[in-house]
This record gives structure tokens, sequence and C-alpha cells, in this order.
């Protein structure tokens, strides 16, 4: 058995301007393998620990942010519906996504965080229109959200498998049902996406720097602030302006 990508025939030939302009937002194996996408040092810890979080079934997409230690800072996962795969879709829905659950790394001269994506579908783990349109609205996203372009992965019923490699597995495998293994993770409903045509599943953020970064944060001079005192309820204390 072959695994990776396979030859780009399965592109349909455009039969009007619109799916033309649809074809071209989409990357195919050769783009892919020439965009420089930085290997994961342990995919299988990876695509264990999202499907972990998500559960997904099929046509689930979900998208994670990885530290300069691998580790998922935060992910998002959500439902496909449409029917032609359009990578500007794509990679609105994503960025969406991203904007709810981790600040964007625009400011910096070069990104130090990775989004990778897993994609849950039917089939085989070989190259698909599809996988084309979400490649291209992975980069896409990335470059809008100041992050650098990380792994595609597919899960199908017989395997994981990190497109443009080798790498892959046959643990684990799509779920048979969304509901989430434990209650006890941190998790917010999505609010829609700008599409409209996807559906918000499950969202996780793992910021353990989160209080410090709060504690740290200044008090506006002029807002009102609580300061506790020896027994019961904190005090207020007002700022007033200088006349």
């Amino acid at each position: 058995m072959t695994f990776g990508f396979a030859p780009p025939p399965q592109v349909s030939p455009p039969t009007s301007a619109d799916s033309a302009a649809r074809l071209g937002r989409m990357l195919e194996p050769a783009e892919w393998a020439s965009a420089g996408i930085p290997l994961l040092r342990n995919p299988r810890e990876v695509v264990a620990g999202l499907h972990d979080r998500h559960r997904p079934v099929p046509s689930t997409a979900i998208v994670a942010v990885l530290d300069m230690q691998e580790r998922v800072a935060a992910s998002a996962s959500f439902t496909e519906f449409t029917g032609a795969p359009d990578g500007w879709e794509f990679r609105n829905a994503l960025l969406a996504h991203l904007r709810q659950v981790i600040p964007h790394d625009l400011r910096l001269r070069a990104p130090v965080r990775t989004a990778v994506l897993l994609y849950c579908r039917e089939g085989e783990p070989l190259w698909t229109e599809t996988d084309g349109a979400w490649m291209w609205g992975l980069r896409d996203a990335c470059t809008l959200h100041g992050l650098r372009c990380g792994a595609y992965i597919t899960l199908t019923p017989d395997r994981w498998q990190v497109l443009g490699e080798g790498r892959g597995g046959r643990r684990p495998k799509p779920s048979t049902t969304a509901e989430p293994v434990t209650a006890a993770r941190r998790t917010a409903a999505g609010a829609g996406t700008a599409t409209g045509r996807m559906e918000a599943r499950r969202t996780t953020t793992a910021h353990p720097d989160a209080r410090l970064r709060a504690a740290q944060l200044p008090t506006s001079p002029n807002r009102s602030t609580a300061r506790h005192t020896g027994g019961g309820a904190p005090e207020a204390h007002r700022h007033t302006a200088a006349r």
C-alpha cells in the first residue's frame, strides 16, 4: 500500500469562471512540498492529543496552534458542510476560529507559533481536491494571523497521515460520536463563522501563564478598582482627577 500524495489527476477541468477561480484556491502536492512546511517532531503525539480533545467525526476540521515546544496552545474544531471545496471559504472559517481562541502574532518580526490542521474525512489517505483547498486555506489563514503554516493531517477510517510525508499510523481512528471524552477541559462553544457554512463544535485553550499575564497588566488611573481591607467585602478605591 502506498501512502502520501497521489498524482493530481483528480482535479476536474473548470466548467465556468467560478469553478476556475475555486480551483485556483487549492494547493497541489508539488506546491505544498515546495512551501517549506516544518516537520512535526512527534506527529503521533500531536494527532493523539487533538483526537483526545475533540473526538472528530468525518467532515470535522481541527485547527491547533503549537508553541515552540510543540505543545498545543489553543485549538478549535468545526464541521464543514460546503459542497464544492473552496479554499477561500476554508480560509475564512480557519481564521474566524483562530481569532476566537488565540491572539494574532502579526507584530512579531517572524512567526514563533505554528498552526496545524487535522481534517477527518472518509476515503483514502491520498490527496484530494478538498485537501488542496484546506491546504490553501491553512496557508492563507496563517499569514493573516501571524503564524507559521504547519502540517496538514488527514484522519480517515484506515489511518491518519501527514500529507507530504511518509509518516502516519492506524491509531487513533475517527470517532463514532462527537461527545468529548471528558467534561473537565476548558471549552467554549463557537459563535459561528464568517462563511455561515461551518458548524462550530469545540474550542479549547491552554494558556498556563494567563493568570500571571493578567496580574501584570497595568490598571488605568481613571478606572475604579477594588481594594481588599482587613475584613469582609472589598472597599472601593476611587480616583479623582486633579482640577
